[in-house]
């Protein structure tokens, strides 16, 4: 296998996922993860048109922001950021994908040159062993950020069990769908909310069918 055919073979899971709710490609964001990937490795999937790159390490975000120069691609951080890298990296992405606290929220409001499109991080499942925030305190956390301008809430994120069957994956990324639409519902200007950031290389095709907006791929698409 080749970082090539992978890149194909995802698309083609891609369309056929979206096929089969009737969605059309472009209501769908894929993210290459490309977390310990070299350059090259990574200026592969560009050169088979891949323009949405994520990262979960500042250092691994600021190497590949400057060894590409091009002006069309979109970056994300997708990983937990300590407070304290956040001058270091938020304004050198076009969406952060983790915001999970509002220590946080109020250091990316201080450091922020323009707003910056967030997803909020929630802990659908209530896993110990992940970041985010519970489903019974998002509506008080968003009202929060009515706070801090600077934050631009695009939509809601969350990671499924790593071991979870299909049934408890679609009741995760469905949970998620719910609660993004009831945030949208609410019409606020500073948290629109209209996406979702689900699914990653072993439940994104699930994640698809239960209306991602975002998925975030990389195993898949470097597997050898």
């Amino acid at each position: 296998m080749t970082i090539d055919s992978n890149y194909q073979r995802v698309e083609s899971a891609i369309q056929s996922h979206l096929n089969a709710v009737t969605r059309n490609r472009d209501t769908l964001i894929c993210v290459a993860v490309t977390k310990l990937q070299s350059l090259n490795d990574t200026e592969v999937l560009y050169q088979n048109g891949c323009r949405h790159f994520g990262e979960n390490r500042v250092e691994g975000l600021l190497e590949k922001k400057s060894f590409f120069k091009q002006n069309d691609i979109t970056w994300h951080f997708i990983g937990s950021l300590q407070t304290r890298k956040v001058k270091e990296v938020i304004n050198k992405i076009d969406y952060f994908h983790s915001l999970d606290r509002e220590s946080l929220a109020k250091e990316i409001n201080k450091r922020a040159e323009k707003p910056v499109s967030c997803f909020v991080q929630v802990n659908v499942t209530g896993e110990l062993s992940k970041h985010g925030i519970s489903p019974n305190e998002l509506d008080a956390f968003i009202k929060t950020i009515e706070n801090y301008p600077m934050i631009h809430v695009v939509g809601l994120m969350t990671m499924a069990p790593i071991h979870a069957q299909e049934t408890e994956l679609r009741a995760c990324f469905r949970t998620l769908k719910e609660l993004q639409e009831s945030i949208a519902s609410q019409k606020l200007s500073y948290a629109p909310c209209h996406e979702t950031s689900m699914g990653m290389s072993r439940d994104y095709p699930i994640a698809i069918e239960e209306g991602a907006t975002f998925i975030r791929v990389g195993s898949a698409l470097f597997e050898r």
